[in-house]
């Protein structure tokens, strides 16, 4: 679960709800498309917050950027039956997102995905290329997450077809090891956590959950389109080997960014890092 710096927001960011023919959205929104747009996808049990620390240095940079939260993450509200989180559903919703960010009078948004988004972004890109200036997998693998996750992800979706979320959520607790309750965590963003878990559907964990635990390798696929793509990772990571995603970007002749210091979520470990990296690759002339 990633876990946000802060949740309070800084200078020059808004929460809006971006609307869509496929629904609303929840999103933080901040900068100016000087050098371009930017859309954040975030991971599974995540939300728009997750890039919180990444949007004043972006702005900064010059470009406007949009988090948000998919259908039933957070406070973007989803249906409670699984079939509606298809990677083909969310990937529409993408699409729908990109149409309304307005961009018709520039080029087209720069796509992001952290973790799981980066699988729900891919798709999005495999369905209409011409959508995005360029593609950003952050923390992201070519498939199926390592078999420790595999196992954590399907004994969670299990518990979530019996429990309730707050029963999960307490559970989890219990299970987490000593190391894990970081006293350096500030009470809001400890409470923000709880709250982001209770606001999400249980039928979006459930599938994402299973969509982690099946994805198949769709590398060649992308790597036959003529878009920019961007590996970004950290020096480490726990849900795929990072030598596995050097190898995807090997074979997506893609650009490759390791932020040192940082594990699965370089946008809360190294925000600064992380964002100059970000810019630089958007910026690039190719």
């Amino acid at each position: 679960m990633s876990k946000p710096p802060f949740v309070a927001l800084p200078g020059g960011v808004e929460a809006l709800r971006v609307e869509t023919p496929r629904g609303a959205f929840a999103a933080l929104r901040a900068g100016r498309p000087v050098h371009g747009t930017a859309l954040l996808l975030p991971g599974f049990t995540g939300s728009k917050e997750d890039f919180i620390a990444l949007l004043e240095p972006l702005a900064a940079a010059g470009f406007r950027v949009i988090a948000v939260d998919g259908r039933g993450q957070y406070e973007t509200e989803g249906p409670g039956d699984e079939d509606a989180y298809t990677q083909d559903e969310l990937a529409q919703d993408v699409l729908a997102l990109t149409t309304a960010l307005g961009t018709a009078d520039g080029p087209p948004p720069h796509l992001l995905g952290h973790s799981h988004g980066g699988h729900v972004a891919r798709a999005a890109v495999l369905r209409a290329p011409g959508a995005f200036s360029s593609l950003t997998l952050m923390s992201s693998g070519p498939g199926v997450v390592c078999d420790e996750q595999r196992s954590r992800a399907k004994l969670l979706g299990d518990a979530l077809a019996t429990y309730d979320l707050e029963t999960v959520w307490q559970a989890m607790r219990a299970f987490d090891p000593p190391e894990a309750a970081d006293a350096r965590t500030p009470a809001d963003v400890n409470d923000f956590l709880h709250r982001r878990w209770l606001g999400t559907s249980p039928a979006q964990l459930r599938a994402t959950a299973r969509q982690l635990c099946e994805e198949p390798d769709r590398t060649p696929e992308l790597a036959a389109l003529p878009l920019s793509v961007h590996v970004l990772t950290g020096t480490s990571d726990y849900v795929w080997p990072v030598a596995q995603m050097d190898d995807m970007a090997k074979r997506l002749r893609a650009h490759r960014t390791v932020v040192d210091g940082a594990d699965h979520s370089p946008n809360v470990d190294r925000p600064a890092e992380t964002a100059a990296a970000l810019a630089a690759f958007w910026s690039a002339d190719r």
